[in-house]
């Protein structure tokens, strides 16, 4: 008994019809009548041929379908994240006219033997920042001739970043912090690097995530003697656990705290009203995103609203337009302050 796979040529004999008439037929990029596409679909149905193999459509092609989005942290993390959510949504949108599909990947992924930036089967590469062992593999991927887009990172000059107001944003917050009268000012940030055990930043270390590093720098434009305390990522446990920390001396824990996401904005509240703290009578909270967190109620957040589907639609747009052999400019967009009821002036001189 033959096992050989039916192609669109048998289907064609079947079918009566020429083998481009059935293909078209597939591919749905030229219309014909519904009795020939009912006459093709049965007759294909009767040789078990389910569609044009995808691996001769590559050859042909010399692509593979596939747009590697690469992270540097636990994937399985990074979708708790609905930041990293939105921005995917709009990736997947943009990409799609493509016929491409998306393959998550991170860069560390060769210990357990999965395809990595550098070995991965892809046309083009999406980095969610760029830091690290990251910026080790581009050489790599570049000479594969790869596009390569950022977002919220930097490659070099010659690869495009879709990128945030990161520090004027933060600056923003803080300037309202400060308007208000506060002058003990406390920043509870995204990790500084992969790997960042949650604790203290020192005066001297180097943050290596992008984002961290401008967000940092924009509120200690406005507050530059502000401790910072570097969680271990985007969520309300790390902003739980890092609160804990801030308020449990009552002699030395401030009036304002910056919270470099809206997650970990809602874990120092947690931490707040688990130290008895009234919000904002007695500490003042700001977070960054601009995204809907549960638990916050009956609060609305101060925060900085940021447009996380448009940045992944416009490195879906980067790619698709590099995948033509077109330039593709790097775009900065802009957060809105939003003001909410979780600040206000700081208490009386205890």
């Amino acid at each position: 008994m033959s096992t050989r796979r039916a192609t669109i040529s048998d289907v064609a004999r079947e079918a009566g019809v020429s083998p481009s008439t059935a293909s078209v037929v597939f591919s749905g990029k030229t219309p014909v009548s519904d009795a020939t596409r009912e006459r093709v679909r049965a007759a294909a149905a009767s040789l078990g041929y389910t569609g044009p193999d995808p691996r001769a459509a590559s050859l042909r092609t010399g692509r593979s379908g596939i747009v590697g989005v690469v992270f540097e942290e636990h994937l399985g993390r990074a979708f708790l994240d609905p930041v990293k959510t939105l921005m995917m949504d709009g990736l997947a949108d943009a990409v799609a006219p493509l016929g491409a599909g998306l393959l998550l990947l991170r860069d560390d992924a060769a210990i357990d033997g999965a395809p990595t930036l550098t070995t991965a089967p892809i046309d083009a590469a999406v980095l969610i920042g760029c830091s690290g062992l990251l910026r080790e593999s581009l050489d790599a991927v570049r000479s594969r001739g790869i596009p390569v887009v950022v977002i919220e990172g930097d490659a070099g000059p010659d690869i495009p970043r879709i990128g945030l107001d990161n520090r004027e944003a933060q600056r923003q917050a803080a300037r309202h912090l400060r308007a208000l009268g506060h002058t003990d000012v406390t920043i509870v940030t995204l990790p500084v690097r992969s790997g960042w055990k949650r604790g203290w930043i020192p005066d001297r270390a180097v943050i290596g995530v992008d984002v961290t590093r401008d967000r940092l720098a924009g509120a200690r434009d406005v507050f530059p003697d502000a401790a910072a305390f570097a969680a271990e990522a985007s969520s309300i446990d790390e902003g739980l656990a890092a609160g804990r920390v801030l308020f449990a001396d009552p002699a030395r824990r401030p009036t304002a705290v910056i919270a470099q996401s809206d997650l970990l904005a809602a874990g120092v509240l947690r931490a707040a009203q688990e130290a008895g703290l009234r919000i904002p009578d007695d500490v003042s909270i700001t977070g960054f995103d601009g995204i809907v967190v549960d638990g916050l109620a009956p609060y609305t957040l101060t925060t900085l609203v940021q447009p996380a589907t448009e940045k992944g639609r416009a490195a879906g747009a980067a790619v698709a337009a590099m995948l033509e052999g077109q330039d593709a400019a790097s775009l900065q967009f802009t957060s809105t302050f939003r003001e909410g009821d979780t600040t206000g002036a700081p208490p009386s001189p205890r």
